[in-house]
């Protein structure tokens, strides 16, 4: 009863409908193949439009096929007939690679386009993504390079990804005489009991030693294969390329990262302050990071995280709540963790069924219910995108995590306000702290190793111990002395699916964009009240369509602008200064 029904995309693979779709599939891929071989400049407009109809008709199969078989997976990660299922659907949507460039590059010659947009209400619905396009036809390659790049992805980069998901979701964790999963014991860092704590800690970092070598490889090969790609499109660097496909600019990165650098001493003075209230001297300990504090370590049962949930949803407003209501009814959800099953959380739109799916690995703590209303607000961000066009319904990384985290603050700043006792509004403030500094300082930490991974493996190898000794030095950085420097985690790289992705680089600082952008569109909340939900709303439909500096000046913040961030961190400044306040 605690696992998401997938009945709604297909039965299983020999659903007569999985069936049926794969040879739409195909049919889908030859009639791209055929439409882009028949481009004509002096017919644009219905050039345009039948390739852009037939390549939505592609899109709504190829969703249903690839979610079905990659959500499987994602619960079963070792099973052999979705794996193989999994390499067959890519080889065949590597098929469209040709159609695709050519398509892009049709965009890019078509001198009068604008004209041609405006000439149908179609293509005027696509008239940001075909301008897009060929603002960046300056990154394609040759037709016979896209096809070759796309065909060699399978053999490189997309099945060292997959060999880290296998090798993390199926290691056998050593603890307390028995064997569990990964996941499961990273969960125990948030146990009420710090025995527990320190053992899963040492569980965790000595299950590593057993997959450290094989994932080395895999992070080179990817960061290897994107650096090469990334200036063979004529990218100053990967950086760049995320920048790009970010929708912001290196004004934007610098104004965000500037301000998180500035503000690294009061997340600091946060961590010493707890690392004294648990009776350590210098810094804070890893394995004490997520130590519960106060009151707030009452163990929630999955019913309890969702009447919780659905209680503060509704103070924002109904369509929030009755989104979450349907993904509780209609079993939307897997929540508990169990062998094979991905570490982490997740939530995947599935536009043609206009649902999303979340996966969670729920133990009943407080932050399992935060992660639980965070992928919710995926779903409400996937809500209010399933009204536009299927291509417009894609929004970038930094605004993704927008309304995840709006949705936490929502549930949080709840809690908080109902709290009557000092000791349950420690435990409350202390989780909210908790995820800030994950959100600002951690990811500052990732952002700062995956930068050095990226310049480093560009001329030489980093085996396990290099990468160890990088992601150490990384945290020393970001978190300088509000931890202890002699219990750090050297493994955080192997674990975090987001540095294994070639197509997905720097998946870092969008939390931190997200966070504090949230925090920005929260306090207007606060201060505007319910008339301002409509704008939120306004801006996650439209945020598929637009720039990101565009789209926040739709509820006029300007991104570039490091005050914006600053005023954003004072918030959490606020939360640290009430905490320390407690600790009196």
């Amino acid at each position: 009863m605690y696992k998401w029904n997938l009945d709604s995309l297909y039965k299983g693979l020999d659903d007569p409908k999985f069936k049926e779709d794969i040879v739409k599939f195909d049919e889908h891929i030859a009639n791209l193949d055929d439409l882009s071989q028949k481009f004509s400049t002096e017919n644009s407009k219905e050039s345009l439009e039948n390739f852009m109809k037939a390549l939505e008709e592609y899109q709504f199969t190829a969703i249903m096929l690839f979610q079905f078989v990659s959500l499987s997976l994602a619960t079963d990660s070792t099973n052999p007939q979705f794996n193989n299922v999994m390499v067959v659907l890519r080889q065949k949507s590597v098929k469209t690679t040709l159609a695709l460039t050519l398509f892009e590059k049709f965009v890019s010659s078509i001198d009068n386009l604008e004209e041609v947009i405006n000439s149908s209400e179609f293509l005027s619905e696509y008239r940001f993504m075909l301008m897009e396009i060929k603002e960046n036809s300056i990154h394609l390659l040759s037709e016979d390079e896209e096809v070759l790049a796309a065909e060699l992805n399978q053999s490189g980069g997309s099945l060292y990804s997959k060999m880290q998901t296998v090798l993390t979701s199926t290691l056998e964790v050593d603890y307390d005489d028995k064997i569990i999963s990964l996941p499961k014991v990273r969960n125990l860092a948030y146990d009420k009991d710090p025995v527990v704590r320190k053992k899963a800690y040492e569980a965790e970092l000595a299950a590593y030693k057993k997959i450290e070598k094989s994932v080395a490889f895999a992070i080179n090969g990817i960061k290897k294969e994107v650096t090469t790609m990334s200036r063979k499109r004529k990218y100053a660097s990967p950086l760049d390329k995320t920048l790009s496909d970010s929708r912001i600019n290196r004004q934007v990165l610098d104004a965000l990262i500037g301000a998180m650098r500035e503000y690294l001493d009061v997340f600091r003075e946060y961590l010493k302050k707890k690392a004294e209230y648990l009776g350590h001297k210098n810094g804070l300990p890893w394995f004490d990071l997520f130590a519960p504090m106060g009151k707030a370590d009452t163990v929630y049962s999955v019913e309890e995280a969702q009447e919780f949930i659905l209680k503060n949803f509704k103070t924002f407003s109904d369509d929030l709540h009755d989104m979450a209501k349907e993904a509780f009814d209609n079993k939307w959800i897997d929540y508990l963790p169990y062998p094979k099953k991905q570490g982490g959380a997740f939530c995947s739109r599935i536009y043609p069924l206009k649902e999303s799916r979340i996966l969670s690995n729920f133990d009943g703590t407080i932050g399992d219910i935060s992660t639980l209303a965070h992928e919710l607000g995926h779903a409400y961000h996937n809500l209010h995108t399933f009204g536009e066009r299927i291509m417009n319904a894609n929004y970038p990384m930094p605004i993704a995590e927008s309304a995840s985290i709006l949705c936490e603050t929502i549930v949080k700043q709840a809690v908080l306000k109902e709290a009557d006792d000092e000791q349950v509004k420690l435990g409350i403030l202390e989780q909210e702290l908790q995820d800030s500094t994950q959100v600002i300082v951690d990811i500052l930490s990732r952002y700062i190793f995956e930068t050095n991974v990226f310049k480093r493996s560009e001329t030489e190898f980093l085996d396990d111990e290099e990468l160890n000794n990088m992601m150490i030095a990384a945290q020393k950085e970001a978190y300088g002395d509000g931890l202890d420097s002699n219990y750090l985690n050297s493994g955080m790289w192997i674990n975090k699916g987001h540095y294994y992705s070639t197509g997905r680089s720097f998946y870092n600082f969008p939390y931190a964009f997200g966070l504090l952008f949230s925090k920005g569109i929260y306090a207007k909340y606060k201060e505007l009240g319910s008339e301002f939900v409509s704008e939120i709303q306004t801006l996650l439909r439209e945020s598929g369509k637009h720039n990101l500096m565009d789209v926040a000046k739709m509820i006029n913040i300007d991104i570039t602008d490091i005050n914006f961030w600053r005023s954003s961190l004072e918030v959490i400044k606020e939360d640290v200064e009430h905490f320390l306040s407690i600790l009196k």
